[in-house]
């Protein structure tokens, strides 16, 4: 559990649904300016006036949907969590496409099905590429500790990992 820097969970679920709220309000808010300038008459005040109604009106109810999304993710990641004894990529993986199918129950099971697998695959991909950008990361910057076997051949010296890869070669 220590792969993962983020509070404990009765924290997580106010910070991700705070979190949630402000960049629903932040980008809804940017959407709606923009929607509200278009589709207000000509005018330079009335195109302003109809962009700040548009922000005042309907940001707010978009980073509200936004917290219940983040909130009921955190629950159940949370939950994941308690009940399988470790946090891994496969907890958000699950949180996701839970979290779909619960908002989309009053539409339906077709609904309910098409949001879970719609909420697990682009959670699977935040993961993904959570996982890659780090394994990126962390290879170039290798740990000589992590070296399961030191071979010195042709005058340099090369760090060989347990999955066959070769970490650094030192060469005098």
């Amino acid at each position: 559990m220590e792969e993962y820097a983020r509070e404990p969970c009765p924290w997580r679920i106010v910070d991700d649904c705070g979190g949630a709220f402000t960049m629903g309000t932040i980008g809804g808010g940017i959407f709606q300016a923009i929607k509200g300038f278009r589709n207000s008459p000509v005018g330079v005040n009335h195109r302003l006036r109809g962009s700040l109604t548009a922000i005042k009106t309907r940001a707010p109810q978009l980073g509200g949907s936004f917290a219940v999304w983040g909130g009921l993710f955190s629950m159940i990641d949370c939950s994941m969590v308690q009940v399988r004894g470790k946090e891994d990529p496969w907890n958000s993986i699950t949180s996701g496409a839970l979290t779909g199918a619960i908002l989309a129950a009053r539409n339906g099971p077709v609904a309910m099905v098409g949001s879970a697998a719609m909420g697990g695959i682009l959670l699977a991909l935040i993961e993904g590429a959570g996982i890659l950008l780090t394994r990126f990361a962390s290879a170039q910057f290798p740990n000589v500790e992590s070296c399961s076997f030191w071979s010195i051949r042709e005058a340099r010296l090369s760090c060989s990992t347990k999955f066959g890869g070769t970490l650094m070669r030192i060469r005098p």
